[in-house]
């Protein structure tokens, strides 16, 4: 995801704004608030204007993950196609909730919450949906997730990375 990350500030850091590249790495699935914060610590975007971008540009998506990608999986399952993608996207979502099953909510926001590869809020999304979690309940895990999320890489991102990539020169 570094490695990602630090391409999106490379090529888009000096065509667009550098809060414009903050703000498309947070809605981007695996990067999300994560790779957004590391992004806007490499472009030098302060703390204070990087958190409401990577929040927001982490949840827009979410709330049409959730409320469409039960349909769309359901409708591409029906091409041979696609098939094999929706069930990997599907098996390894099943994997997922099978550890939140109890404590839902508590669960699902530590899974987005936790910045582990594999988490965040498009993953979670997918869980929540393939658990058919009620969608205020799953948004507002979701949310908090987030900001949890977003407290962690921030400490991280401007912090101890922040240090090891400035000393870097990258």
């Amino acid at each position: 995801m570094d490695q990602l990350a630090v391409w999106f500030a490379e090529n888009l850091g000096d065509r667009i704004s550098p809060e414009a590249v903050v703000f498309i790495v947070s809605l981007l699935p695996i990067l999300e608030c994560r790779g957004g914060l590391l992004v806007a610590s490499l472009l030098k975007v302060s703390l204070w204007k990087a958190i409401p971008l990577c929040v927001i540009g982490n949840l827009l998506p979410i709330p049409f993950v959730l409320l469409f990608l039960r349909s769309i999986l359901d409708f591409l399952k029906r091409f041979s196609l696609f098939r094999p993608m929706v069930q990997w996207l599907e098996d390894r979502g099943r994997k997922k909730s099978a550890a939140l099953a109890n404590g839902e909510f508590l669960g699902l926001l530590l899974f987005v919450g936790v910045p582990l590869p594999g988490t965040g809020g498009w993953t979670g999304s997918l869980v929540a949906s393939l658990m058919h979690m009620d969608f205020k309940k799953a948004i507002t895990a979701i949310f908090f997730g987030v900001l949890l999320a977003t407290l962690i890489m921030s400490i991280v991102s401007y912090g101890l990375l922040g240090m090891i990539f400035s000393a870097a020169g990258v």
